[in-house]
């Protein structure tokens, strides 16, 4: 799957997802891309809220809280274009209809909350843009998956547009996700459904991710903060500081590295072994010329520099033209 300039199938794709920990403070967000860079991430994320179009105006507290965290589209324009300075792709959440439109050119993908994996309006806008989609499947949503395919795919064919590539991303909507709930399991679950697979993670600590990508995880995503003790914003104790997150970078570059290509099925430092290893079809005893080779004559000995396992027909029933000694390799060269 191509997001932006990079390709998962390449090497995994890492986000960090800075959300709302900038908590409206527009230059400490600036300053976090700038560090996510430099933590070896891939691309960072944020979310894009108009409060009165995601939450009802009677819940007065949550709506003064999102306000003080939002940015006005100029700020977005200006943290792409950081995002595009540090070598990192930029990606942000809408989470209305509106905001998809002036979004769009600031975007290599958009990112579909779990809570909003059935918001069918808002994925049909998305998949107008034709840009790649990264489904966040929480909230029981991954025996969807199929569903979720079909409705991009619909949608395309009615805007006359090209299907655009989907990421199905593991995830559990809780903050934070016990261990023993992670469910990482769902990954290999998800890749049943033939697309690019990956973790979004809410979990303490970095295991639930490293095993994410050892269970085959090609998107990864999670929470960046500056601080982890922050403020009492409950996502910056269950996200990665910058230390933290640069040993998570290194972690995964090392397990996908471990893991291989499944292309190579001989492995270079393996190579120079197989003649060691391998077995030759050898003379159990030490055989003139003229003699008639039978299955009793052989045994099979390390290492192959003659006839292989499963070539005896070539030479039972023959008649000897070279000598050959006990634990010698056959070759053709004792036939004539």
């Amino acid at each position: 799957m191509k997001i932006g300039k990079r390709d998962t199938s390449d090497r995994i794709f890492i986000i960090a997802e800075i959300g709302n920990n900038h908590e409206g403070d527009f230059s400490l967000a600036i300053e976090m891309v700038q560090m996510a860079a430099e933590a070896g991430a891939d691309a960072v994320k944020f979310q894009t809220i108009v409060p009165t179009r995601l939450v009802s105006e009677a819940d007065e507290k949550r709506v003064r809280q999102l306000t003080r965290f939002q940015f006005n589209p100029n700020q977005f324009e200006e943290l792409s274009q950081q995002a595009e300075a540090s070598g990192l792709a930029f990606i942000s959440t809408p989470f209305d209809l509106e905001v998809v439109e002036f979004l769009n050119p600031l975007v290599c993908a958009f990112k579909i909350a779990s809570g909003d994996n059935d918001f069918w309006p808002l994925i049909d806008r998305v998949t107008q843009t034709g840009k790649p989609l990264i489904v966040s499947m929480g909230l029981g949503q991954a025996g969807n998956a199929q569903a979720m395919i079909d409705f991009v795919e619909k949608s395309a064919k009615k805007h006359d547009r090209q299907v655009p590539e989907i990421a199905l991303l593991h995830c559990v909507v809780s903050y934070p996700t016990p261990p023993e709930q992670a469910g990482i399991v769902g990954v290999t679950r998800l890749a049943q459904s033939g697309l690019t697979v990956g973790y979004s993670d809410h979990t303490m600590g970095t295991r639930a991710v490293e095993l994410a990508v050892a269970a085959g995880a090609r998107v990864i995503e999670k929470h960046f903060t500056i601080d982890k003790n922050y403020s009492d914003f409950r996502d910056h104790q269950l996200s990665a500081d910058p230390k933290e997150f640069a040993t998570l970078v290194k972690s995964i570059r090392e397990i996908e590295m471990i893991i291989g290509d499944e292309d190579v099925i001989v492995q270079t430092c393996e190579a120079d072994n197989e003649t060691l290893m391998r077995r030759s079809i050898a003379a159990k005893r030490n055989i003139s010329v003229g003699e008639m080779i039978q299955e009793e004559d052989l045994c099979w000995l390390r290492p192959r520099t003659g006839l292989k396992p499963g070539e005896e027909t070539v030479i039972c029933g023959r008649r000897l033209t070279k000598a050959i000694v006990q634990g010698e390799a056959f070759t053709l060269t004792h036939f004539g």
